[in-house]
């Protein structure tokens, strides 16, 4: 940990010498103590309470009217039906209210930021949410990002395709656990959607809902890149194509910072899928990245903020959630892989490895019909030993200095400081 803190001073070091960039490692000088601690499960609790008590109220119940609301009442009571099945839509749903991918932070960075910017003129009296001290739009944006996120999440992993299941003895009648399952993963999943855009539509800011819209496009894009297995669960690709590509195309650019011009832009994927980091970046950007990066940036467009103040709001929600994302990665290398258990054959850890030892893609391939055929333990005890661990940690420290540089161009406040003590909290020990 503490080689890694130094790595992050050392890489602001060599930075412009604007006060902004020095305020960063003075900072991280005296939140030196949160990081080499070891409870870092605690210190992520603590920090995410601390910021709770500036926004003056739990997030978690920022969409308790839409959770108490007819349909979802009706689909919680249908989703007990589910409970001892092995459809995914139940450990799905224990992983949005208990795991990392807790719906209601992402709101919470979002009132966060919004508190932190401030409104551009003192026009905004009548619509400000005083518990809160941010726009009542703000507030309604965090409530579509938690919507929109955790409904993707429930789509993504809460669906289970029985086209391969057909010919296989189990149970496809109409009302098995399994068919009963999607349906009540599809329509949750629609049911946050149509609420996130009659929501959306309420704000009446059409550059809001535009940039917003770019989003979920883009949230579509990342399940449509790379290959896949059946159930649509994405496969790194094959090491000896890359090689080939390269030899073929040796000119081929790599673009994944199109939106270093223009954010609304579909990203191009030329060159791309392959090259470990910059995999890992476009199917994270796509999947996470922009939709906090653009709801950051909305929430000060609401605010009537400059479009430099929206820029550096959008990079600091873009790199905030591929820090997270990498944080995310390391989790399951931190112990012995439980009993059933599988790993994402795309995370940071798996690609870096591939690039040191494309012989692990033998092992990998066994999981183009179904990633149920992969060897889960002799994978991570494999990625575990190799130089993968280190350069997802080396990555996560690259994001995390990102966001923070973003962070401190900001004027200092509590909003602030609860923002780089979240950043802080996912830092590993």
């Amino acid at each position: 940990m503490l080689s890694r803190l130094q790595a992050i001073k050392n890489l602001i070091a060599t930075l412009p010498q604007s006060s902004n960039v020095r305020s960063i490692a003075a900072s991280m000088q005296l939140n030196e103590k949160i990081m080499v601690k070891q409870e870092t499960k605690n210190e992520w609790n603590r920090a995410l309470s601390e910021a709770e008590k500036i926004v003056g109220y739990q997030t978690s119940y920022l969409s308790l009217r839409y959770l108490l609301s007819d349909e979802i009442t009706n689909l919680a009571l249908h989703m007990r039906k589910l409970v001892g099945s092995t459809h995914p839509l139940v450990s799905t749903g224990k992983s949005l209210i208990y795991g990392q991918n807790n719906m209601q932070t992402w709101g919470l960075i979002v009132l966060l930021v919004s508190k932190m910017a401030g409104c551009a003129d003192g026009n905004f009296e009548s619509e400000q949410d005083r518990s809160a001290g941010v726009l009542v739009t703000q507030r309604t944006l965090a409530e579509v990002v938690e919507m929109v996120r955790t409904a993707n999440m429930i789509h993504s992993f809460g669906v289970l395709n029985l086209q391969h299941l057909q010919q296989s003895g189990n149970d496809l009648s109409f009302d098995s656990d399994l068919i009963f399952g999607n349906k009540i993963a599809l329509l949750g999943g629609d049911i946050l959607l149509g609420n996130a855009s009659t929501q959306m539509a309420q704000l009446k800011n059409q550059d809001v809902v535009e940039l917003m819209c770019t989003a979920a496009r883009d949230i579509s894009d990342s399940h449509f890149i790379g290959d896949r297995d059946i159930q649509n669960n994405p496969l790194p690709m094959n090491p000896v194509k890359k090689a080939e590509e390269i030899r073929n195309f040796p000119n081929v650019e790599n673009e994944v910072q199109v939106d270093e011009i223009d954010n609304k832009k579909p990203f191009n994927m030329g060159g791309i899928m392959g090259s470990p980091e910059s995999e890992w970046t476009i199917r994270h950007t796509l999947a996470n990245g922009t939709l906090l990066g653009k709801s950051c940036q909305s929430a000060l467009m609401l605010a009537k903020q400059s479009p430099e103040l929206q820029r550096q709001a959008y990079f600091f929600g873009k790199h905030l959630a591929l820090a997270w994302q990498a944080s995310i990665d390391l989790e399951p290398y931190k112990q012995e892989l439980p009993l059933g258990h599988k790993l994402s054959l795309v995370s940071a850890p798996v690609l870096f490895h591939l690039e040191y030892d494309n012989s692990l893609y033998d092992e990998i391939k066994k999981g183009a019909e179904s990633i149920d055929d992969v060897n889960y333990y002799k994978l991570h005890k494999i990625v575990a030993n190799g130089p993968g661990i280190e350069r997802t940690k080396e990555l996560q420290s690259k994001h995390t200095l990102a966001a923070m540089t973003e962070l401190y161009k900001f004027p200092k406040s509590d909003a602030r400081e609860a923002l780089e003590k979240i950043i802080l909290a996912m830092q590993e020990d």
